[in-house]
């Protein structure tokens, strides 16, 4: 996330009754779905396994992360199972946050939610918090999560104040920004496999598997996060919606453009 002055909404953005064109519409469902049916199916997959299993089980299995906390204190495993369960059910609810049918004709429903997914979030990042130290890649692991879990907390905290505010525009922008943070449990997969598989076929099949998941994860702690957080500022700004800026080294104000 870039750091700057934040700019207020474009007024051509916020004028009633302007019409968005049908291949916008489109690309929005399309992509709308998409997060729904990534963060779903992320969800059970990371969360589903270490409600059905011991770590010691999953550890002899090989799977996740399990053999990385099965040894850990108590506090560390509280938080490890914490941020699991919390960060996916912030993964599950932050979708429909952006639906906006949901948003103009059912707020009461909208705003639970929102409670829920911010309940969660901080409960995650809290736990992350408590996990960074722990992780399995040293120190580009421990800023790069560490990192990671407090812009959730804190963009988490700009949404709730935003809103409390009844500033909706900023509240948008900033849930946009969290969300985007959320969505690093579907890019960090999504980066490990892309890492892997690079790195197995320019090797040519003498690759290790093992040893290219490493220097996969080696790099995800900052990839995960922070390309998400540069197409949501892109998204903000393009919707008019409050954004940051830096130019030429110093912070600046000016007109947001699509």
């Amino acid at each position: 996330m870039t750091t700057g002055t934040e700019l207020p909404p474009r007024p051509a953005d916020a004028a009633p009754g302007r019409r968005r064109p049908k291949t916008r519409t489109a690309a929005t469902r399309v992509a709308w779905t998409w997060l729904v049916l990534s963060s779903l199916a992320i969800a059970a997959y990371a969360v589903v396994p270490y409600l059905t299993a011991s770590l010691a089980d999953l550890s002899d299995s090989g799977a996740g992360l399990a053999s990385n906390y099965e040894g850990r204190p108590v506090v560390v495993q509280a938080a490890f199972y914490a941020h699991i369960v919390a960060g996916g059910l912030a993964l599950v609810i932050g979708p429909f946050q952006f639906w906006r049918g949901l948003r103009d004709r059912y707020r009461s429903v909208h705003r639970w939610m929102g409670r829920a997914y911010l309940a969660a979030v901080a409960i995650a990042g809290v736990a992350g918090l408590v996990m960074a130290p722990f992780n399995e890649a040293g120190l580009v692991g421990l800023f790069g999560f560490g990192g990671l879990a407090l812009l959730w907390l804190v963009t988490g905290w700009r949404a709730y104040r935003a809103i409390r505010r009844r500033d909706v525009a900023s509240h948008r922008a900033w849930m946009m920004r969290n969300f985007a943070l959320t969505y690093s449990a579907v890019t960090l997969r999504l980066w490990l496999g892309v890492l892997v598989t690079a790195q197995m076929l320019a090797g040519g099949g003498s690759v290790d598997f093992g040893d290219a998941f490493d220097n996969a994860y080696f790099a995800v702690p900052f990839l995960a996060w922070l390309p998400n957080l540069v197409v949501a500022e892109w998204l903000i700004r393009r919707r008019g919606l409050p954004s940051y800026r830096i130019s030429n080294g110093a912070e600046t104000t000016s007109p947001s453009r699509g």
